[in-house]
């Protein structure tokens, strides 16, 4: 007969266990791949991470989770630097002439062929703020403004 007590604890010390390790090896590539821009290339990493323990797995996971945190602070600085650019050069051209955010948008935008939304997108993308508030707004402006082209 099998003691219940000893089968109770046994199952907190497994539950207990699992609960301390977070890491995931279904999304291990993708996480390394949003914390360093790409997927892991090296049978070195594959490797340390095949023979690690659970907690030497959670301290690979650990350290690039605080590398995706870095490099998520890094990203929001850039796109914030580059919508206070592009408010300046917006600002340029309202200096230069332009009566309005309107039409200094649409001299902004005039060198480019825009065939649908997405070529709109590109150009925000180009601008490095198309994954921002500001960005995804200035697209549904911009789609208001420029003249699509015919295929």
């Amino acid at each position: 007969m099998t003691n219940p007590v000893r089968n109770d604890i046994l199952y907190i010390e497994i539950e207990i266990e699992r609960q301390m390790y977070t890491f995931d090896e279904q999304t291990l590539s993708d996480l390394y791949k949003d914390a360093r821009g790409f997927r892991p290339r090296s049978d070195s990493f594959w490797n340390t991470w095949k023979e690690a323990s659970n907690t030497g797995k959670q301290s690979i996971w650990d350290g690039l989770i605080d590398d995706l945190t870095i490099s998520m602070e890094e990203e929001k600085v850039f796109e914030e630097q580059a919508i206070v650019s592009f408010i300046a050069e917006l600002k340029i051209f309202i200096d230069a002439g332009a009566k309005d955010r309107e039409t200094a948008l649409r001299w902004m935008a005039s060198d480019e062929t825009f065939y649908s939304i997405q070529d709109v997108e590109g150009w925000v993308f180009n601008l490095g703020i198309l994954f921002t508030d500001y960005g995804r707004n200035l697209v549904k402006e911009l789609t208001k403004i420029v003249t699509f082209s015919e295929i």
